[in-house]
């Protein structure tokens, strides 16, 4: 059969049952996102990203390299995805229309978006979307306007910041499928194995405890190596008294609430446990900063001034948190908000973030220790179990 009439079979047996939640929240959070498109008068919204085209329906798939997208009006919600991807539509999202396209044939794009876009004379696009193909953007301005489409990113970004309680149920599920599967790599970890030893001890374990496929896969990095930021395991044999940098983050429904640990073959240096207790100042000091009403550079300023003195001992990111919800591959970043200096949005309850406060010394090594942290009235409070400690891996 096909691709049409195999949208249809399953339309009769599994449409929408593997929703992630209960349709009242997909119709809160449109409700929403309808609210903020009439204040900025905006006929519709073209998401290309496929983490919000998760949000305001539903759909997910682990094929996020083909073009998909989702047309907001105020009347109507339609998902547009490749042949290859009409079944999980029909199964995971909720929508009023599915317009599927041969993937082998992107002719096939261009013309019902046009159709449906058309008696829009505003439209919002998220020109920084990680989903956004210029050939398509390009060419339905070329077909309809250009002058028609105008930046609007930061409608469903303010949104999706802020987590509703079915979000945060599943971000502490996420949390817990985490810290296990830290824990069972951690315990792995002794002079001999490899880090690809203990990335693998690690992932089992998030499999196992209910993990689905990850924004980002396990990250295990060891002695010199860790003092290079955003590389990964390699077939590196482990060294007595070096440390050991994981950071793992599982995949719940999408939702991941990631967390970094050390490990030492042997006892802590001086230098070691002294740049932990840094990041645990860090980290208490973003916390109690992290309040409704202070501004993301408010913190970022406390932060730093605290890491000031040391600034040239150690490489450090700058951005000192950023928000994390549900997303795809390549990343678990949210990008809906970072707490960094000039960054001027306040913090309000419930919003997410994970605070990646890793130190690192260049070609020598590195200590990085996280959490993810809810904002309450009170400060940010952990939903990850992090102890805080160098872990000491003895053989």
């Amino acid at each position: 059969m096909d691709y049409q009439h195999y949208r249809t079979a399953l339309s009769g047996t599994l449409a929408q049952s593997e929703l992630p939640f209960a349709p009242d929240e997909y119709q809160m959070r449109l409700n929403k996102v309808r609210h903020a498109m009439a204040l900025r008068g905006l006929d519709a919204l073209l998401l290309t990203d496929p983490a919000d085209i998760n949000y305001l329906s539903g759909y997910h798939t682990f094929e996020v390299s083909v073009h998909a997208c989702l047309v907001c009006t105020q009347a109507r919600l339609v998902l547009q995805v490749a042949s290859i991807e009409t079944g999980a539509a029909v199964v995971t999202a909720r929508v009023d229309e599915i317009i599927g396209y041969c993937w082998e044939n992107l002719d096939e794009i261009i013309t019902p978006l046009a159709d449906l876009l058309s008696p829009c004379s505003k439209i919002g696009i998220d020109g920084w979307s990680s989903g956004l193909r210029f050939g398509v953007i390009d060419t339905l301005m070329q077909t309809i306007g250009r002058e028609r489409f105008s930046e609007a990113g930061a409608v469903v970004d303010a949104i999706r910041l802020i987590k509703s309680p079915a979000e945060l149920e599943m971000l502490q599920q996420s949390a817990r499928i985490t810290a296990l599967g830290l824990e069972t790599a951690i315990q792995s970890i002794r002079p001999g194995v490899t880090d690809n030893d203990i990335a693998a001890v690690g992932a089992k374990a998030l499999l196992e405890n209910g993990s689905e496929f990850m924004s980002l896969q396990p990250i295990v990095t060891s002695g010199h190596r860790i003092g290079v930021i955003h590389v990964n395991h390699k077939r590196r044999v482990i060294q007595p008294n070096e440390p050991v940098f994981l950071e793992f983050g599982s995949a719940y429904q999408r939702y991941t609430a990631p967390m970094m640990r050390t490990a030492v073959t042997g006892a802590p240096s001086p230098a070691l446990s002294a740049t932990r207790d840094l990041c645990r100042s860090l980290f208490e000091t973003l916390c109690d900063a992290m309040r409704p009403g202070n501004t993301f550079d408010a913190a970022a300023q406390a932060a730093d001034a605290l890491l000031a003195p040391q600034r040239d001992q150690y490489f450090f990111s700058g951005v000192f948190g950023y928000a994390v919800g549900a997303q795809f591959p390549p990343s678990w970043v949210e990008g809906t908000g970072f707490i960094a200096k000039g960054q001027a949005r306040t913090f309000e309850t419930n919003m997410v973030f994970h605070l990646p406060l890793c130190l690192r010394v260049p070609g020598q090594w590195g200590v990085g220790i996280s959490d993810t942290v809810v904002v309450t009235e009170n400060g940010a409070k952990p939903l990850t179990n992090n102890d805080w400690q160098l872990f000491e891996a003895r053989s």
